[in-house]
């Protein structure tokens, strides 16, 4: 199947991807005296008595938006707002399909900082929570962090988070096949931007504590110039050795590549020369860092990719539909650590230890497992962390 000309041919047909759904009957004047006037009145009042009554009786309760500038849309780039209407549709969609959660798709003709966070947080008491996608990196972190200063409700950008769940679930079962310890595991991170630094982070923070950062110009160092802060950040608790050199040099004698980068800068030769029983994900798309065919004949031992067609698909529709139906639930105000710890935990664990085997380390994304265990696992860990909003 020519899966472009075929998609091209499937939006035209119906003009994207969602559509609004109305939950009440309007076939009669009693019907619009409860859904619209005078009933509403009652309902708008209480909301203006009290805000919190806004989760509760509007759509806010299980409705998020989702958000681009689109400024790296897949693996196109900065092609514009509307051109990322497509992917904030189809995110939507799954959303929809797989986590029953409504989300509204909107795009920002800007890439001003102060002016995309401005117009999040001006529409989000509209929101139950707030998706970024697609903005690029370093900006991107800015708008999270400051949209979580002001905003009472959930901020989540999956190109950074929705990638380090995926990435950190599928390394949880990986180790346990290699029967490898994760805090003297060398993991080199192969892309310095949202996702990788963000992966980065999570995976630090569930105990790999040997880890590498590298960009296109090769390892992140203390003496590297022309980081931004944030990569200056990662340097506090990355390549604590403070190893120089290019992606081919810090992957010898290294246990695991995760690529989160571009197409093709992997050779069968730089894998060959990592240590034994060696884990590659290549998660570039649509064009990994290396084909996985290719990292078999290096001696990979697992391989994975964010591709459907391979084994071991490594994909973000693993986190976010389960973290936002847990999210919303719990009424949480916040997406901590923990929560993403928890729902990588969740994740790996669908997978028995019975049946883990190199082509099988991580459940299918269109599993109904994984919504609700990620759901669960994000809902438990909000309450112990007491991150819910209060009545």
């Amino acid at each position: 199947m020519n899966y472009s000309e075929e998609s091209l041919q499937l939006h035209k047909r119906l003009q994207g991807k969602i559509e609004t759904k109305v939950k009440v009957a309007l076939d009669c004047k009693e019907d619009l005296a409860l859904a619209y006037t005078p009933g509403i009145g009652a309902v708008c009042k209480a909301i203006a008595q009290d805000y919190q009554a806004s989760f509760e009786l509007t759509a806010r309760a299980n409705t998020i938006c989702m958000i681009s500038d689109g400024s790296a849309v897949l693996g196109f780039g900065d092609i514009g707002a509307e051109s990322a209407l497509p992917v904030t549709e189809g995110k939507a969609a799954l959303l929809k399909k797989i986590g029953d959660v409504n989300a509204n798709s909107l795009c920002i003709r800007s890439q001003d900082v102060e002016e995309i966070i401005r117009t999040i947080y001006l529409i989000s008491g509209s929101y139950g929570g707030i998706h970024l996608e697609d903005i690029s990196a370093p900006r991107c972190f800015e708008i999270e962090e400051r949209l979580k200063e002001l905003c009472d409700i959930a901020i989540f950008h999956d190109d950074q988070h929705g990638s380090a769940i995926a990435c950190a679930a599928a390394l949880e079962n990986a180790i346990q096949l290699v029967q490898k310890e994760k805090e003297t595991l060398q993991v080199v991170i192969n892309g310095a931007g949202a996702a990788g630094i963000a992966t980065a982070k999570l995976l630090y923070f569930m105990g790999y504590h040997n880890l590498i950062l590298c960009d296109k110009e090769g390892v992140l160092h203390k003496d590297y110039k022309g980081l931004n802060p944030y990569q200056k950040q990662c340097l506090t608790f990355t390549n604590k050795q403070n190893k120089t050199g290019s992606l081919k040099d810090v992957l010898k004698g290294s246990d695991v590549l995760i690529g989160l980068s571009v197409s093709s800068v992997v050779t069968k030769e730089m894998v060959a020369s990592m240590n034994d029983k060696a884990i590659v994900f290549a998660m570039a798309n649509p064009i990994p860092e290396i084909m996985p065919e290719v990292a078999k004949e290096g001696n990979a031992y697992i391989v994975g990719t964010g591709r459907s067609d391979y084994p071991n698909q490594i994909n973000n529709v693993l986190a976010f539909p389960g973290v936002w139906k847990g999210v919303l639930e719990a009424k949480a105000t916040t997406i901590s650590e923990e929560m993403k710890a928890a729902a990588a935990k969740a994740i790996a664990s669908l997978v028995d230890k019975t049946q883990l085997q190199p082509d099988y380390i991580i459940p299918n994304a269109m599993d109904p497992r994984v919504v609700e265990a990620v759901s669960q696992a994000i809902i438990e860990t909000a309450k112990i962390e007491n991150v819910i909003r209060k009545p």
